[in-house]
């Protein structure tokens, strides 16, 4: 099973996510159209060097009359996940301190583990470099 995530680096919080019994190109897409559907297109936007990611179908996502038209496209160096140090800090988290703990015995039982798992990082963890707040308290700060 494979997990998308995409988090608002200001606030850290978790703008869109999805899983998938594949790691097919078009599913990471969507979860891309989706969240810029629902909270806006960012500046840039950040990603490892994937082949989803380096795609020329990807990179069609951002050009002229697409959903993410003006978005500049960032990429990790290759081999340097501490480039994207927040989106990893958030797997790093999702995995030991919840999917190791109790792992799910299907792809529904994933699913539901992670949107709850979510749902506590948003709205319910005070982080420290948020000054203790919730990443959905520091979203709404500069919504």
């Amino acid at each position: 099973m494979y997990l998308c995530a995409i988090i608002d680096l200001w606030s850290r919080y978790i703008v869109g996510w999805s899983v998938s019994n594949t790691m097919e190109a078009e599913w990471e897409w969507a979860v891309v159209r989706d969240a810029v559907a629902s909270y806006g297109k960012p500046e840039i936007i950040n990603s490892d060097q994937g082949s989803q990611f380096s795609s020329d179908e990807y990179q069609k996502l951002f050009k002229e009359g697409q959903p993410c038209e003006g978005v500049r496209i960032s990429m990790d160096g290759n081999g340097r996940a501490i480039d994207n140090v927040f989106i990893e800090r958030f797997w790093r988290t999702l995995k030991h301190n919840h999917l190791y703990l109790a792992p799910p015995t299907d792809g529904m039982a994933l699913y539901a583990s992670c949107r709850r798992f979510v749902d506590r990082y948003n709205n319910r963890r005070p982080h420290s470099s948020l000054n203790y707040r919730t990443p959905t308290a520091y979203y709404l700060m500069a919504a």
